[in-house]
């Protein structure tokens, strides 16, 4: 695992870092559009007093804190899409791989990074009785312990089948000044939290807490997008109905329907979903932002 050394003296000397995930560069946006974002997300945390990780693999090995010439690599269309399973495969194979949040939360806890911004986390998909289909995410938080900053998760998958799973696997839900779980492009779903907090600095009240009890999991802490910057709820749900009965006739099944779903979505959607996916992501980056400052000064104070 190679480690830039800003993020690694950062890192030393107790000063905020936030890692990045890759994937929403590599398979969420075209080609150069997900460039120009990458770097955005990375100057919002600079503008911030942060020092940026984005995560992703290069020439097969684990990279902590891509340069911007990695960066353009791993914008390239063709970047393998990499899970924690991925990642010896795509060592030993020496290629460029973009990680997922599962693999970046990994990384993220072995190189000493403490808070990770995403767009939304993986989850239980609907009709995972049959299929199975439930995403590495989940069990990957379970023994990885960073604090991840999502929107929740997006209203294709089963919310309350994820929050269930999260459950088992003792991995702690606060909501950021809500009590309500976020569902990606809507700042609510159906789905009431246990716990929530409304700073910062409570979440690293929780992170020191976490480490005196010699915690292994993530601490998922759901941001939901601004209402002033969300999706309209009854475009979204029309969409999304109509996205399903897309998949239905067009008979997609198992790992194939979310793919499908989203880019019917996207499409139906004439782009709105993905500004509001971009809206969302600078959010949780913000959060994450102040969540990192917060641990730093606890840590330093």
């Amino acid at each position: 695992m190679k480690i830039s050394k800003e993020v690694q003296q950062a890192i030393a000397e107790g000063k905020p870092v936030v890692a990045l995930e890759s994937t929403i560069i590599s398979h969420g946006l075209p080609h150069p559009q997900n460039l120009v974002a990458a770097r955005e997300f990375e100057q919002l945390l600079i503008d911030a007093g942060v020092v940026p990780a984005t995560i992703g693999i290069v020439s097969g090995v684990p990279t902590i804190g891509l340069s911007s010439q990695e960066l353009e690599q791993i914008a390239q269309p063709g970047t393998a899409k990499s899970s924690v399973r991925d990642l010896p495969i795509i060592a030993a194979k020496k290629i460029n791989g973009a990680t997922t949040v599962a693999a970046t939360a990994h990384l993220a806890a072995k190189a000493g990074i403490q808070v990770f911004a995403t767009g939304g986390l993986g989850g239980v998909h609907r009709g995972a009785n049959t299929s199975f289909d439930e995403s590495a995410d989940l069990t990957t938080l379970a023994t990885s312990p960073v604090v991840v900053v999502s929107a929740g998760v997006k209203s294709v998958l089963d919310i309350g089948a994820t929050l269930e799973r999260l459950e088992t696997l003792s991995v702690p839900v606060v909501g950021y000044g809500t009590k309500v779980f976020p569902s990606f492009w809507l700042p609510e779903s159906d789905f009431e939290l246990d716990w929530s907090v409304q700073s910062a600095a409570e979440v690293a009240e929780i992170v020191a807490s976490s480490l005196d009890l010699e915690s292994k999991a993530a601490l998922l802490v759901a941001n939901p997008v601004p209402t002033n910057q969300a999706w309209a709820k009854a475009e979204h749900d029309q969409v999304l109905e109509k996205a399903f009965a897309a998949a239905r006739q067009a008979g997609v099944r198992g790992k194939a329907v979310t793919p499908f779903l989203l880019e019917f979505i996207v499409g139906a959607s004439e782009g709105r979903s993905l500004e509001v996916n971009l809206s969302l992501v600078r959010n949780n980056i913000a959060v994450a932002g102040e969540i990192s400052k917060a641990i730093s000064a606890r840590r330093t104070s």
